[in-house]
């Protein structure tokens, strides 16, 4: 009978059963010798006695050694909780692939669950509810056909809008600005900003009519100028006027101080993939950190995680959208846009407040 761990292992994996440690399924299974059954370590049947248990690898082990799989937690098959995720993934094929929106208890019975308990799971892993997210795919289909040159008319329709009537209302919202100036790159688009100084360094806060759509740090501020207008070129830039400078003085306390709540319109603009990764960063708490591989399992794609570390490359709010959270999966800090040191620079101001 193949044993693979020493005893020492064993011992915090027997504390991992007695917990009933979620964690820990994907790890290990343990083997009853009186019974000749292998379970999860979350497996809710009553414990067995410590001299009567074995340990195993993986689940086709303990059937090599003669071991037959528990009924009741299944460890043979995926985790509820990954068969939870595969559902939500399922769901947004199904959204991606099809042309025109699907209605909640619809898509619920597509995946065969229960509209509340779909909503309530789906808001979960991705961050969105299926409307929001069925919203930001269209916006994303939509940006795709503009770029692509498609007629304004045509790029509407294929992106998913029932109507141009339906597409128009929501146009600002969708694009920050009319179809056609997006299409153009933002011409004719104002956008206002101010740049200064903070304990970070140099920044550059930037909003447009729908919101703030860019908070850049740097070290000169001629820099992020220029990242500005790369950003969004063809867009009228303008020096930030007087009320504009209060709401600047609100960004540049939270850059300060960034465990503080955002309590300011956002013009956050993005494919539905970073939307769902941007959201995922939002629900970090100031002082704590998450893995590039943490946030793809969140948002249901954990194979995602290269695409993750981009979205959160791609972010344009600093500290408002706290990509300064992510780190590698052994803790050690990863590349972040705005410099790795500021990025230590974030978290250990983070730990004091939290201490605090």
């Amino acid at each position: 009978m193949k044993q693979l761990f020493d005893e020492v292992s064993n011992e915090s994996r027997w504390q991992a059963v007695e917990t009933r440690d979620t964690r820990a399924d994907e790890q290990f299974v343990f083997a009853v010798k009186t019974t000749g059954i292998c379970c999860r370590p979350s497996c809710s049947a009553r414990h067995p006695l410590r001299k009567n248990v074995l340990f195993f690898e993986n689940v086709a082990a303990a059937v090599d050694a003669g071991f037959r799989p528990c009924k009741r937690c299944q460890p043979d098959k995926p985790a509820p909780e990954q068969q939870r995720i595969d559902r939500i993934t399922e769901a947004c094929r199904i959204l991606e692939a099809s042309s025109e929106p699907i209605v909640l208890a619809e898509l619920a019975a597509r995946v065969a669950m229960s509209p509340f308990h779909f909503h309530r799971l789906f808001k979960q892993v991705t961050g969105l509810t299926p409307h929001a997210w069925q919203k930001a795919l269209r916006a994303k289909r939509l940006r795709e056909q503009l770029n692509d040159g498609e007629p304004v008319t045509r790029a509407v329709f294929e992106a998913g809008y029932q109507s141009g009537s339906n597409f128009y209302q929501q146009a600002n919202e969708v694009l920050g600005m009319t179809a056609k100036q997006y299409r153009r790159g933002g011409a004719r688009a104002t956008i206002q900003f101010v740049v200064g100084s903070c304990r970070l360094g140099e920044f550059l806060v930037a909003q447009s009519e729908r919101g703030i759509c860019a908070i850049l740090l740097g070290n000169d501020a001629q820099s992020l100028i220029h990242e500005l207008e790369t950003l969004f070129p063809n867009s009228s830039l303008d020096v930030g006027d007087e009320s504009f400078a209060r709401r600047v003085a609100q960004v540049v306390s939270v850059l300060e101080h960034p465990g503080q709540q955002v309590a300011l319109p956002l013009d956050i603009q993005g494919t539905a993939f970073q939307q769902q990764v941007w959201q995922a960063l939002r629900q970090i708490p100031a002082g704590q950190t998450a893995s590039y591989s943490d946030i793809a399992q969140r948002i249901g794609k954990p194979q995602a995680v290269r695409a993750v570390a981009g979205a959160c490359a791609a972010n344009k709010l600093a500290v408002v959208i706290p990509c300064h959270r992510v780190v590698r999966n052994d803790g050690a800090l990863s590349g972040y846009r705005w410099g790795v040191d500021r990025k230590r620079q974030l978290l250990e101001i983070e730990a004091k407040q939290r201490e605090e």
